[in-house]
């Protein structure tokens, strides 16, 4: 893992925020945490970038084949995953950035298939470093613990 930082000024900050997006483009991002630093005309945004260096051999990220989840999981497993990715939602949605920031998709679906029930065992993903499991981990372990619903609830189990 490796880390870039960027300040995207609040005006003016269009030539930063496009490096930024072509930095975004050509590297797996892991996580981003931000920070607005108030300033006056002056304030701006500061970016810490977590990401796996590219190999040097493409300027852009190969796409990743689509993954239909509903034909990987079975059922439940399914809607767990989707209860997962609701609160990933609300999360990024409140704190202004990607959901993917949080925990891709993939990664929900190991927290899905491998059952965590811990921040240590959740910390075993690839991918899941201690600050996103630290900031994010428990919000995921309080849907990941919790029961299945019973056929008494109206749903399958």
């Amino acid at each position: 893992m490796q880390l870039r930082f960027f300040t995207i000024p609040i005006h003016g900050g269009e030539a930063a925020a496009e490096d930024l997006n072509r930095f975004l483009s050509m590297h797996r991002i892991l996580a981003v945490d931000r920070s607005f630093a108030q300033d006056g005309a002056s304030s701006a945004w500061a970016l810490c970038i977590s990401f796996e260096p590219s190999d040097g051999r493409t300027q852009t990220a190969k796409p990743r084949p689509k993954i239909d989840y509903r034909e990987i999981l079975n059922e439940q497993d399914f809607a767990l995953f989707a209860r997962l990715r609701a609160v990933r939602k609300t999360l990024a949605d409140s704190e202004g950035i990607p959901a993917y920031a949080l925990f891709t998709n993939e990664q929900l679906a190991e927290m899905v298939q491998r059952r965590v029930r811990t921040k240590s065992a959740m910390g075993n993903i690839p991918g899941i470093g201690a600050a996103r499991l630290e900031k994010y981990g428990e919000a995921f372990l309080q849907v990941l613990c919790q029961p299945a619903p019973s056929k008494e609830d109206g749903h399958e189990t």
